[in-house]
C-alpha cells in the first residue's frame, strides 16, 4: 500500500477512535434524559450506532474495494502488449495472410500476395540488413553509395542488382556477421509520368529497408520533409545525411546542420543527423593547382556501424513484422473491396425484390412486415459474404429490429416524402400510389441493406451509437438530390413501365377482340 495511503488511513482511525469516545461521553452526559424519554434515548443511541458503522463501512470501503476497483480500472485501459517475438509474430501473420488467399477472388492480386509472403520468408531465413539510400537525384545519392562502397569494400565495380535507376553493393562492418547490402533508389520529386513512377518505386524500397540514409545537399524542403515524415511514422529507422557540405561556408554549414536538426526533432535524434562531403568539388590552390580534396564520410560510416551493431537485430526484426503486417492490411483491403462489391450486390438485387414484392400489395402504406421478409433473407446472404453463418430465427429478429428502429426515427415517412415528391413529375395517374410504396420499400431496403454492411464489417457490432446511428448515416448518405433523381430514374424503369405495359396491354383493341361488349 503507498505511503499516502497508509497515512490517510492511520489519521482516519485516530479520528474515528476520538469521535466513538465523544458520542459515548455525550451519551452519558444524557442519560439523565433518557430516564425522563425513554424512547428519545433510543433514537440517539441507535443514531450513534449507525453514524458509527457507517464511518466503518466507508473505511472498508476505501481500503479494500476502492483498490480493486482501480486496478480492474487500469486493467482494462492498459494498452495491448506488443509480442515478445516479432520474428514469430510476423511468421503468424504470413500464416494468417496465406489463409485469406483462398478467399481472395483477383488471381492477380493472390499472386502478387503470395509473391510477397514467399518474399518476406526469404529475407526472414537469410537474415540479411538491408540499407536504402533515399532522396532527390540531385542530393548526391550515387556519389555516396560510391564513397561508402570504396571505403568500406575498397572496390566500387561489383554490383549485386539493380533498381531501375539504381544499384545494390554488399557492404562489410566489423563485428557484423550478417550480410549486409546499400541499395540506390531512383530520385523523388522529378517531373512527369515516369518520375512519378521512379519515384513510386523508391518509396517502396524505402519502406522495405532496415536501415533508411535520407540525403540531402540543403535544408529541408517541405516536398522532402513529408516523405521523411511518412517513413518515420510507420517505424522506420532513419539517418539524415546532408550531404554537399563542402559548397557552403562554415557558418552555412553549422546553420543549415542546426535548421535540419530542429526541422526533423522528434523525428530522428540529433546524432542521427550527419554532415559529409561524399565528392567534394575541385578548388584551385593558390598556386594555381586544382585539387579534388577526398570524400568526408567517416561520420556516416561510424554512425552507420554504431546502429547496425547495437540495433541490427531489432532492425532487422522489426522491418520483418512491418513488411508482414503491411501485407496483411494490404490482404484485408483487397478482401474488404471484394466482399463489398459482392455485398452491395446483393443489397442491390433485394432492393428490387422488395420493390416488386410492395408493389403488388394491394394496401395503400408501405407494408413493412414483407419488407422485413425481403431483409431477413437478404441478411442471410450479407452474412455469408463477411463469413458470418446468420440462422433464420436471428436474422428475422434483426430485420424487424431495424424495421422499428426505421419508423421510430422517422426514416419511413423521410423516405415516402422524398420519393412522392420526385415522383409527382415523373407518374401520373392511379399508378403514382403503387409507384411510391414499391420505390420506397426499394430505398428502405437500400438503406437496410447498407446498414447491415458496416454490420458485419464490424463483426456484427453497431458500434458506439447503437442501430440507429449507422441507419441516420446512411439515410444521410443516400438522400442526395442527384441520388435520388438517378434511384427513382431507374426505379420507374423496373417497376413503373411493367404495370403501364400491362395496363395498355388490357386496354389494347387486339386484346379487347372477341371479349363480350357491356
Amino acid at each position: 500500500m503507498p505511503l499516502p495511503r497508509i497515512l490517510l488511513v492511520l489519521a482516519s482511525l485516530i479520528a474515528l477512535l476520538v469521535f466513538t469516545l465523544w458520542l459515548l461521553d455525550s451519551l452519558s452526559r444524557l442519560s439523565g434524559l433518557f430516564a425522563t424519554y425513554p424512547y428519545l434515548g433510543g433514537i440517539l443511541i441507535a443514531l450513534a450506532i449507525a453514524i458509527v458503522l457507517s464511518l466503518i463501512g466507508l473505511l472498508l470501503w476505501y481500503l479494500v474495494f476502492l483498490p480493486q476497483r482501480s486496478d480492474r480500472r487500469r486493467r482494462k485501459i492498459e494498452p495491448p502488449v506488443a509480442p515478445q517475438d516479432k520474428t514469430e509474430a510476423a511468421v503468424k501473420n504470413i500464416e494468417a495472410v496465406r489463409q485469406q488467399l483462398d478467399q481472395i477472388q483477383d488471381e492477380i492480386s493472390r499472386q502478387e500476395l503470395l509473391a510477397r509472403s514467399q518474399e518476406i520468408q526469404q529475407n526472414l531465413a537469410k537474415g540479411e540488413l538491408s540499407i536504402v539510400v533515399f532522396g532527390t537525384g540531385s542530393a548526391g545519392k550515387t556519389s555516396l553509395i560510391n564513397a561508402l562502397v570504396g571505403r568500406m569494400v575498397g572496390s566500387v565495380g561489383a554490383t549485386m542488382g539493380t533498381t531501375t535507376l539504381g544499384e545494390t553493393h554488399r557492404l562489410q562492418i566489423k563485428g557484423i556477421d550478417r550480410e549486409i547490402f546499400i541499395t540506390d533508389t531512383p530520385g523523388i520529386l522529378e517531373a512527369g509520368i515516369a518520375g512519378t513512377q521512379r519515384e513510386t518505386l523508391a518509396k517502396s524500397l524505402a519502406t522495405n529497408a532496415d536501415l533508411l540514409l535520407f540525403v540531402v545537399d540543403n535544408d529541408l524542403r517541405q516536398s522532402e520533409f513529408e516523405p521523411l515524415q511518412m517513413l518515420a511514422r510507420i517505424g522506420k529507422r532513419s539517418l539524415l545525411v546532408f550531404n554537399k557540405y563542402d559548397l557552403y561556408t562554415e557558418s552555412d554549414q553549422a546553420l543549415i546542420l542546426k535548421t535540419l536538426r530542429d526541422r526533423v526533432s522528434g523525428l530522428i535524434a540529433n546524432t542521427d543527423v550527419i554532415m559529409v562531403s561524399a565528392n567534394p568539388a575541385t578548388v584551385r590552390l593558390a598556386t594555381g593547382e586544382q585539387v579534388t580534396p577526398d570524400s568526408d564520410i567517416m561520420p556516416l560510416i561510424r554512425q552507420v556501424a554504431a546502429v547496425l551493431r547495437s540495433e541490427g537485430e531489432d532492425l532487422l526484426a522489426d522491418n520483418i513484422l512491418l513488411q508482414s503486417q503491411r501485407l496483411g492490411q494490404d490482404a484485408r483491403r483487397i478482401l474488404e473491396t471484394q466482399r463489398r462489391r459482392e455485398a452491395e450486390k446483393i443489397v442491390d438485387r433485394f432492393q428490387w425484390i422488395g420493390a416488386g414484392v410492395i408493389a403488388v400489395t394491394p394496401v395503400p402504406v408501405v407494408d413493412l412486415l414483407a419488407t422485413a421478409a425481403v431483409n431477413a433473407q437478404m441478411i442471410v446472404e450479407l452474412g455469408k459474404v463477411y463469413g458470418c453463418e446468420i440462422n433464420s430465427d436471428r436474422s428475422k429478429e434483426l430485420a424487424m429490429s431495424l424495421a422499428k428502429t426505421l419508423v421510430s426515427l422517422g426514416i419511413v415517412k423521410g423516405v415516402i416524402s422524398i420519393v412522392a415528391a420526385v415522383l409527382q413529375v415523373s407518374v401520373v395517374g392511379f399508378l403514382v400510389g403503387r409507384a411510391i410504396q414499391g420505390i420506397s420499400a426499394a430505398y428502405l431496403t437500400r438503406i437496410a441493406g447498407r446498414s447491415f454492411i458496416e454490420y458485419f464489417r464490424q463483426d456484427q457490432d453497431w458500434g458506439d451509437g447503437g442501430m440507429a446511428e449507422v441507419i441516420q448515416r446512411q439515410f444521410q448518405l443516400n438522400r442526395r438530390d442527384e441520388f435520388v433523381r438517378e434511384f427513382v430514374k431507374d426505379a420507374i424503369d423496373r417497376i413503373v413501365r411493367p404495370f403501364q405495359l400491362e395496363d395498355e396491354l388490357k386496354e389494347s383493341p387486339l386484346v379487347n377482340k372477341g371479349r363480350p361488349q357491356p
